[in-house]
């Protein structure tokens, strides 16, 4: 394909697989469990990170985790007590298990308390046209106070190499508005144009295969280059592809 055979291909997915038939299969369902903006970032942000995985377990686990919180994710952040903490202790998504869960909670509160809140933190540390750097300094944040070394390795670093694919799914959700329902939409500081697909091995082996990319990894290389593709086909919403070489990969087997 030629590249205006290629964005033709990629637009006519993309239509297929954004639509509100998809959140029922996805994660993304727990954000849009709730109306309130800070209950949505916090959902969203507990739901990606727990992310890998059969999708029906991803899902399942995220709604303990919204139990677990009484369904106020936010009040729960803020005003918690130690004796609330302790009922995450049994909490378990693969490895990631309840002392992860109730530093998340103390982090956040910290994040909200002393740094404007989760839009801000990555709103102010755009560089070049992208989040990635605003993942890294949201890591350094993230970890400022006192943690559990074995919670570091729930937060992606992209300046390290990774691709980061669940904070990147993360804000796909909280910054795209396209009216379709699938991402949420409710930071309004971020545009589009800064999002970078999360690249996993689904939206990978697709990528190579419609020569979106040549690097074999999917690391932060890998994304760099996607990034650079996607943008050439729509620099305003180049993440919109998502949902394309996603539904390919996943649904289509392509």
């Amino acid at each position: 394909m030629d590249s205006t055979q290629l964005k033709d291909f990629l637009n006519r997915k993309e239509k297929q697989y954004n639509n509100r038939d998809f959140i029922d299969s996805d994660p993304v369902q727990i954000p849009h469990l709730f109306t309130n903006k800070e209950d949505i970032e916090i959902a969203g942000f507990l739901a990606a990170t727990i992310s890998w995985g059969k999708r029906p377990m991803i899902i399942k686990n995220c709604l303990q985790m919204m139990n677990l919180l009484g369904q106020a994710p936010y009040d729960f952040v803020m005003h918690h007590t130690e004796e609330d903490l302790e009922k995450l202790n049994d909490f378990k998504h693969r490895t990631f298990n309840g002392t992860d869960f109730k530093f998340f909670i103390t982090s956040l509160k910290n994040i909200y308390e002393n740094h404007g809140g989760l839009e801000l933190l990555f709103q102010k540390n755009i560089q070049n046209n992208s989040l990635q750097p605003a993942i890294h300094e949201f890591k350094k944040v993230f970890f400022e106070i006192p943690h559990p070394i074995r919670t570091t390795k729930h937060v992606s670093d992209p300046l390290k190499g990774s691709a980061a694919k669940r904070i990147n799914m993360f804000l796909r959700w909280m910054v795209r508005h396209d009216l379709l329902g699938v991402d949420l939409g409710v930071w309004k500081k971020i545009s589009p144009a800064h999002l970078s697909c999360p690249l996993d091995v689904h939206s990978g082996n697709v990528s190579r295969k419609l020569g979106l990319i040549t690097r074999k990894q999917n690391d932060s290389k890998a994304l760099a280059e996607l990034d650079s593709n996607l943008r050439k086909l729509d620099p305003k919403d180049p993440v919109k592809y998502d949902f394309a070489l996603f539904g390919l990969g996943v649904f289509e087997d392509f």
